[in-house]
């Protein structure tokens, strides 16, 4: 069972390597190869979780058998192991299912670079989730901006091009902002390793040493990584990068890369600088009302957008304003119901985009009012479209009912932020129900200008074969599994964060 302790590293690297050998690999075995890799890791992942949760206590492996400050840390309990399943797991689902989106969008002898991005944005995420080191953190965010730009850029329109130099440009800008933070705390605290500042800042909150200067490093690491996360205000990238891309890397970008960011940043206020200092800083103040902006603001952008693909883009900065006002509330239930709301969005933001696609002619965007009657002639994406976006609006037994709860819950008993927080999320949960299910609605609408009554028509695009088919009923079983089954699934959340702190 000990071998298991080497997973997280091997998931890491096989995605590393694969990346690597799909450079001299032709489109076809290239396909083929990133879900054997995709695969795996999911497997590997599985194995770890089960492994932390049976043995309830996290595990360090060191790089080359070096401890630091000479050699690199892992570090892995439930709660990273969690996360980099979702991750893997989103990825697998979303190239095995976007298959004939990726072959239309993509030019021929480019599909390859495509599948060598999508590894290694995998293998970035399951870095960032399992380092224990922050400067290693901070080089796994540059690759992974890297990988996340060639996404965006990969489908070779002019669109796309701009929408990915100003994807880079505001990305280099929180990299930047993060960078100086942990430069500022290496100076304070004499460490990169997690859990060795997490002991000197606790002996310098003690004696009240540098009280200031921890305030502007906490400041500098939240707002760079709320940037490269897409919080409102920094949201500007968002609606092409999402809207215009291909609709995998809308996908991965909007299901795992964002998320990804947020996770760190849960891991460095909880394991690298401790709660209470963070708290006592009162940042979580500013994520709670840059949270509670975004949930109001991002849904009233989504309400006004005619574009359906943007329209999609703009709700997931209502959704990231969910994790922030969570992760603002100060609790350890506020910042649970946060990662929660990671898993359960991005499940449902994965499905809607996959699902669309074939009604939208894959990632050609359509504006709503063209999506009339489509539902007739796609009826199964169209029907796993609602499911997602039923999640997303909040109806029970779905995943974003159960986020929702728990968020609600969680700021029960904060005086005037209880109040703030539950009128947030009731006033975002009915702009989400309004522009949701008016394109659901949309959908099912029979359109006078074609006979959908016809037995024989054919649809003039289809993306209905195998693949698609299995990779969006899992994620539709996902989705269903986060809502009906969430009991084990918080649980383990909340001992990662007890394991973490």
């Amino acid at each position: 069972m000990d071998f298991i302790k080497n997973f997280p590293f091997f998931s890491i690297m096989l995605s590393m390597f694969c990346a690597i050998v799909l450079s001299v690999l032709n489109r076809k075995a290239a396909k083929y190869m990133t879900r054997i890799v995709l695969g795996a890791v999911v497997c590997l992942s599985v194995a770890v979780l089960f492994f932390t949760i049976q043995r309830g206590e996290s595990y360090v492996y060191y790089m080359g058998h070096f401890p630091a400050p000479w050699g690199n840390e892992i570090r892995f309990g439930c709660l990273e192991s969690l996360f980099s399943l979702f991750v893997s797991l989103i990825a697998f689902l979303s190239v095995v299912a976007g298959t004939k989106a990726v072959e239309d969008d993509v030019e021929d002898r480019k599909e390859n670079l495509f599948y060598i991005l999508v590894c290694l944005m995998t293998s970035s995420l399951l870095a960032m989730s399992y380092t224990n080191d922050l400067f290693t953190g901070y080089v796994f965010i540059e690759i992974n901006t890297i990988a996340g730009c060639g996404l965006i850029m990969v489908r070779q329109i002019g669109k796309t091009t701009v929408t990915a130099i100003r994807y880079m440009v505001i990305s280099i800008l929180g990299s930047g902002l993060f960078l100086m933070g942990v430069t500022l705390l290496y100076t304070l605290t004499g460490h990169l390793l997690m859990s060795n500042i997490k002991e000197s800042v606790a002996e310098l909150a003690q004696s009240g040493e540098y009280r200031v200067q921890f305030t502007i490093v906490i400041g500098l690491m939240l707002v760079g990584l709320a940037i490269k996360s897409g919080l409102f205000p920094f949201h500007l990238w968002i609606p092409d990068a999402y809207g215009q891309s291909n609709v995998v890397s809308s996908s991965l970008l909007s299901s795992t890369v964002s998320k990804g960011y947020i996770f760190l940043l849960i891991k460095i206020f909880v394991r690298t600088i401790g709660f209470d200092v963070i708290k006592s800083c009162g940042v979580l103040y500013i994520c709670f009302t840059l949270g509670v902006v975004a949930m109001i603001l991002g849904s009233v952008m989504a309400l006004h957008e005619k574009s359906f693909r943007r329209m999609i883009a703009y709700s997931s900065i209502a959704q990231i304003g969910y994790i922030y006002m969570g992760i603002g509330l100060g609790t350890a239930a506020g910042v649970a119901a946060a990662v929660f709301h990671i898993f359960a969005h991005g499940a449902t933001k994965s499905l809607l985009f996959i699902s669309s696609s074939e009604f939208t002619e894959g990632s050609h965007t359509k504006t709503i009012e063209e999506l009339k009657g489509l539902g007739y002639k796609y009826k199964f994406s169209a029907f796993c479209y609602s499911v997602g976006a039923f999640s997303i609006v909040g109806f029970p037994l779905l995943a974003g009912f159960v986020s929702k709860l728990l968020l609600g819950g969680a700021a029960i008993g904060h005086g005037a932020m209880q109040w703030i927080a539950l009128l947030a999320l009731a006033v975002s949960t009915i702009l989400n129900a309004i522009y949701f299910l008016r394109t659901v609605i949309y959908l099912f609408i029979p359109d006078k200008a074609e006979k959908t009554d016809k037995p024989d028509m054919v649809p003039a695009y289809s993306m209905n074969c195998e693949d698609y088919v299995f990779g969006i009923l899992i994620l539709v079983m996902i989705n269903l599994v986060l809502g009906l089954a969430s009991g084990p699934i918080i649980n383990i959340i909340n001992n990662g964060l007890d394991i973490f702190s």
